[in-house]
């Protein structure tokens, strides 16, 4: 049976670019699986937003999740998930090679991967995470 896994992403900096950190909270059935966060040093809002989709698919190949049927990913830059989709250029050098990155775990990882674009209080797991790990450092 094909698995359904909901992972909510997010990443920020204080001061961009600034010390950051992207915190990542995967669900399947509604039930934990996952929720863990990295501190990612001095870069951007954006780069920290596109490492906590990087490190998602990373621990999702890591853990052998590879017989998902749909992974659906919600993310609070629409920047981001809006580049991912297709529908806007990356002029950024650093934001193509993170996108790349992206694109070549989607192939690894198999299956149906979407994108979307939820309110900042949708995503306040993933926010809380992202919090907690700048708040230590």
């Amino acid at each position: 049976m094909k698995r359904m896994i909901t992972i909510h992403t997010d990443g920020g900096a204080r001061g961009n670019p600034g010390p950051a950190a992207a915190g990542i909270y995967i669900e399947e059935k509604g039930k934990i699986i996952a929720a863990f966060g990295k501190y990612l040093g001095e870069t951007t809002n954006n780069v920290a937003e596109y490492s906590g989709v990087v490190y998602a698919l990373e621990w999702i190949i890591e853990n052998k999740i590879v017989e998902a049927g749909e992974i659906a990913f919600f993310l609070d830059s629409e920047l981001i998930v809006k580049q991912l989709n297709g529908i806007y250029k990356i002029k950024d050098a650093k934001l193509r090679e993170l996108a790349f990155r992206v694109h070549t775990l989607e192939s690894e990882v198999g299956g149906t991967i979407t994108y979307e674009s939820i309110p900042r209080e949708k995503n306040a797991d993933a926010d809380r995470l992202v919090n907690q790990i700048l708040d230590a450092q």
